[in-house]
């Protein structure tokens, strides 16, 4: 049978797609219908063929419009989607808790799980389950599978993944470090070991997933033993819109300054990161900044070039012993001046950055001298692909 995968990323107003075949990684077709339920905009859809893209105002009042959208995406534009030829449909789900180490076959049950779990990701789990809800009734005999970013870092071992905080919060509120963006610290770790040429279960190793999201993965021998996110997806690292590490102590301050809880939520996702610091989340665009002699450009620089060493640093501890470093994700793969200055903050690990390699060359490649002591590759990530792997896994 056909190893072809839909798999679906839906956010609260957006559906991501992508078709492609599990066992070769061709992409088929891929896709995005967006905002979806806004009141004041139409929808719209973007579907892409053989790098060909078509972009449509459509009409999206919730998932389910939004994939017939799909649907018609695929009717219209190619390729033919029959049900008879999906292995499956994939569905990234961003928080398992620690009900799920795994990827599970989508049923009532599962439906309930994820359901149970939106106190922990109330951005992200609706959405996720609009999606799969949506899915369900398009395709009502394919086998769905929910795979979740949190279930990588279930091998986490307890004095990484515990707060230090009352007993009731940890086994009433569920409070621990959860970690994200699971799928692809588990795609880039594989591929990296492979790149080292060792066996990934000999292999200790961080992964730097670094787009307007970002987190920090240590991982060894394939399991991972410390990651950056936290209980949510703001601790860690600076990113685009969120601040990574705080003072605890910062929501109780603000609270007796008079913000409300609703504002300093919204602040902390939204509004945070580079936005806080620069005004703008788009790296390049910092990078323009910097260019142009921005001081808060180059101080964000600093801040978040220091944050990702520091982390670096405490993994290598952690590991013991640190066999290479990847950079992945749109501001790891694509900026050669972060991975440099990151690296550079590294010297004391004997990790010296080649200029030349670090500034161009293959996507897939290493920007390390070979005399340094630990390499450092820019490694794609492909989170689609390791969705649609890890669901035919499941299924077979």
């Amino acid at each position: 049978m056909s190893a072809l995968v839909l798999v679906l990323n839906a956010g609260s107003s957006s559906l991501k797609y992508q078709l492609l075949d599990a066992d070769s990684g061709t992409v088929s077709a891929s896709g995005v219908v967006e905002r979806i339920g806004e009141p004041d905009a139409k929808a719209v859809a973007r579907h892409t063929v053989s790098g060909e893209a078509t972009t449509r105002d459509v009409d999206a009042p919730d998932h389910h419009a939004a994939m017939r959208v799909v649907l018609d995406a695929f009717a219209t534009d190619g390729p033919p989607l029959r049900p008879q030829d999906l292995y499956a449909v994939g569905h990234r789900v961003v928080h398992g808790g620690d009900l799920f180490r795994s990827p599970a076959v989508v049923d009532d049950a599962v439906i309930d799980a994820i359901q149970d779990l939106v106190p922990l990701a109330p951005l992200h789990n609706p959405g996720n389950l609009a999606g799969i809800r949506a899915a369900r009734a398009a395709f009502p005999t394919t086998p769905q599978v929910a795979v979740f970013d949190t279930a990588f870092h279930q091998t986490l071992p307890p004095h990484a993944f515990t707060y230090a905080v009352p007993r009731e919060w940890r086994e009433r509120h569920r409070v621990r470090r959860y970690g994200f963006h699971g799928t692809s610290h588990a795609f880039v770790s594989r591929r990296l070991a492979t790149l080292l040429g060792r066996d990934v279960s000999e292999t200790n190793v961080v992964v730097l997933h670094l787009g307007n999201g970002a987190s920090a993965a240590a991982v060894a021998g394939g399991a991972c033993i410390d990651t950056s996110m936290g209980l949510s997806p703001l601790e860690g690292l600076v990113m685009g819109t969120r601040p990574g590490d705080l003072d605890p102590a910062l929501p109780s301050h603000l609270a007796r300054e008079g913000v409300p809880i609703e504002d300093y939520d919204r602040a902390l996702n939204a509004g945070s990161g580079l936005r806080g610091l620069t005004g703008t989340n788009d790296f390049r665009e910092v990078e323009r900044l910097i260019e142009a002699g921005d001081p808060d450009a180059a101080l964000a620089l600093d801040i978040v070039t220091y944050r990702i060493a520091k982390y670096v640093g405490s993994y290598a501890v952690a590991l013991g012993r640190l066999d290479g470093i990847a950079f992945t994700a749109g501001i790891g793969e694509h900026s050669p001046r972060l991975r440099a200055e990151v690296l550079a903050r590294l010297g004391m690990l004997g990790i010296r950055v080649d200029p030349d390699r670090n500034s161009g060359g293959p996507a897939e490649r290493v920007v390390t001298s070979d005399d340094s002591a630990v390499p450092a590759w820019v490694v794609p990530t492909n989170e689609e692909l390791e969705i649609a792997r890890q669901t035919l896994a499941v299924l077979r």
